[in-house]
């Protein structure tokens, strides 16, 4: 295939068209829903393999495969990208200067799975979303991810509803919404695990936002989490709420072990299983593809897939990370 100027502008037209359709349809549903963000476009045309998230007047996209450049004729990349950027501006009605577009690379080794989440720019370009009474600050320039995953709106609402008087505690907790849904829900104690301190101070600004001020019922805590539950495990403690969701691969220097989830998640479930409190219940989610559980991976638990639960509208039809609720089997627990 030929990306000339005249296929370049053809593929604008049509990405305008599909946008303006999304556009109309989801800001009803958002209105109502009650967020300003959401899961614009997602590889709909095949030819045109971008994804795109709204954040209010602003949009975050990457490009996931760059178009086929077979010849001299062919537009380079970036050409492609400026006119898609055109249409997308003019489509939402918001300024060029409000659209990022990134361009995520299939890692090659690694090294360079470990580099994808470093810092790429230095706009700080920030935007805050809104769902229902919750509100998370977003970065749209500077990282390859914006800080909150639009994909786990569900999940948050479900988190903020089970967390009354629990104990929660959320590993590789990123910029920790997840922790700010439980606290706002009432959690008797939230406790964040990150290895990054970036992302810790960006979790004590979205719990800000929140009107929640650091204390002794709410730590983020800085360290190593495979070290953290060996710890943890050593001193007895325990909790009714255990949010494991982890990078599938992270090399980071800083960690005391590499993580691959494909390789380790028997391990790493495991002893977040046995943190739990006798009626607790463990939230895995992983971006693997194709990764699945099943009950028979840990005996003594049930594992259920609550996948198709959390799928809003946004993501309808689309892929979004696997998440199991487990949960010991009720003739185990104790009383």
């Amino acid at each position: 295939m030929i990306m000339s100027a005249g296929k370049t502008a053809y593929q604008s037209e049509l990405f305008f068209n599909r946008l303006s359709k999304r556009y109309r349809h989801l800001k009803k549903w958002a209105r109502r829903t009650g967020t300003n963000a959401f899961r614009l476009y997602d590889r709909d045309i095949p030819e045109i393999p971008l994804v795109l998230d709204l954040y209010d007047d602003a949009v975050s996209g990457a490009l996931y495969k760059r178009p086929a450049e077979e010849n001299d004729e062919a537009e380079p990349v970036e050409v492609w990208l400026r006119a898609m950027k055109t249409a997308t501006a003019k489509a939402l009605e918001i300024p060029e200067s409000h659209i990022f577009l990134k361009e995520r690379r299939r890692m090659r080794n690694r090294q360079e799975i470990g580099d994808q989440y470093e810092k790429i720019n230095d706009k700080s370009f920030y935007r805050d979303v809104i769902e229902g009474d919750l509100k998370f600050r977003v970065n749209l320039s500077d990282y390859l991810d914006t800080g909150l995953f639009l994909d786990g709106r569900k999940k948050r609402a479900l988190l903020r509803l089970e967390a009354a008087g629990k104990r929660v505690l959320n590993l590789f907790a990123y910029t920790c919404s997840l922790s700010v849904a439980a606290a706002v829900g009432g959690a008797k104690q939230v406790d964040s695990i990150d290895l990054s301190n970036t992302y810790l101070e960006w979790g004590k600004l979205n719990f800000a936002l929140n009107g929640i001020t650091p204390s002794d019922k709410l730590s983020l805590i800085r360290t190593d989490v495979l070290q953290f539950l060996d710890q943890a495990k050593t001193r007895k403690n325990c909790w009714d709420i255990i949010i494991l969701d982890p990078p599938s691969f992270s090399n980071s220097k800083k960690m005391f072990e590499t993580l691959d989830i494909r390789r380790d998640y028997q391990e790493l479930i495991g002893k977040s299983l046995s943190l739990l409190s006798p009626d607790g219940t463990l939230y895995f989610s992983t971006n693997a593809k194709g990764f699945r559980l099943q009950n028979e991976d840990f005996p003594g638990f049930s594992v259920k897939d609550l996948g198709p639960s959390l799928t809003d509208e946004d993501f309808r039809g689309k892929r979004i990370p696997a998440c199991y609720k487990i949960k010991k089997k009720s003739e185990l627990c104790f009383f």
